[in-house]
């Protein structure tokens, strides 16, 4: 068993009582419920709540918890799809039929009072790894760098590392979030922090820094010019339920790919 795996245990002991309804009906509307990964879980949210404006017999229940959740609860049986953004899915999922559904660009941001625009990869690697602290070593303030990453079992944290630390360790001090959102927010109410969400949550209350001198954009994702970035994956224990498929299928629907392409991801071809 993986450590990536193992660490969702007793995430997934206190979700079970809530994800045990996946199969059942509420209110005589069918169930389809959805775990995992917090990057992606408000594009799956407006993507059901569009589904279901025309599916009124399906209830379809998005919950969050991470991509680790995402691949137990799936293969547990504790939800019909799992979620999972990451690099590469962990030797646990190979038991589950994976389908990319999205991709997904991540920046790297800081407060907007910030002066920093770019960081090198060596720089970035420093600085999450805590072998620069103070601002002034990139040409910025007198100030100490506060770090803020998402907790373990996290898909964004689990790429992030791969992509940017590479063998290093995140910095000791570094703090912790345990979704995008709540990134956003910690680096928008620290001007001293930096941290790292999905393009498609960027707005004006933090600022994305280039990458190597590429801007983090969805268009430079697809360019290849940004690296940054990961699938979206959605995850089932053989093949889906008659429920599961067709919500599936929507989201890979050509109206749904364009939808989620306007809400800053990137459609899956």
């Amino acid at each position: 068993m993986s450590k990536y795996f193992s660490r969702t245990l007793c995430v997934m002991a206190s979700l079970t009582v809530i994800f045990a309804v996946h199969g059942c009906k509420r209110n005589g509307n069918a169930m389809v419920t959805l775990a995992g990964s917090t990057a992606f879980q408000p594009f799956a949210e407006k993507l059901a709540e569009k589904y279901m404006e025309t599916n009124r017999d399906v209830r379809i229940n998005v919950q969050g918890g991470g991509s680790a959740v995402g691949i137990q609860s799936a293969l547990s049986g504790a939800a019909n799809i799992g979620m999972a953004d990451l690099l590469k899915l962990p030797a646990e999922a190979s038991a589950l039929i994976s389908t990319i559904v999205a991709k997904d660009g991540i920046a790297i941001v800081v407060n907007p009072k910030n002066a920093i625009a770019n960081l090198t990869a060596a720089q970035a690697q420093d600085v999450f790894s805590g072998k620069i602290s103070n601002w002034r070593d990139l040409g910025g303030s007198e100030a100490a760098i506060n770090v803020i990453s998402r907790e373990e079992g996290s898909g964004t944290r689990s790429s992030f590392d791969k992509l940017v630390l590479g063998e290093e360790k995140l910095a000791p001090k570094a703090l912790f979030q345990n979704s995008n959102g709540t990134i956003r927010e910690a680096v928008a109410s620290d001007p001293s922090s930096i941290g790292y969400v999905s393009i498609g949550l960027v707005n004006d209350k933090v600022k994305a820094v280039s990458f190597d001198g590429v801007l983090p954009t969805n268009e430079n994702v697809k360019k290849g010019s940004y690296h940054l970035s990961r699938p979206v994956f959605f995850l089932t224990k053989g093949e889906p339920s008659e429920g599961a498929k067709k919500f599936i299928d929507y989201v890979l629907s050509e109206d749904s790919q364009s939808l989620l392409e306007k809400e800053g991801l990137i459609a899956a071809k």
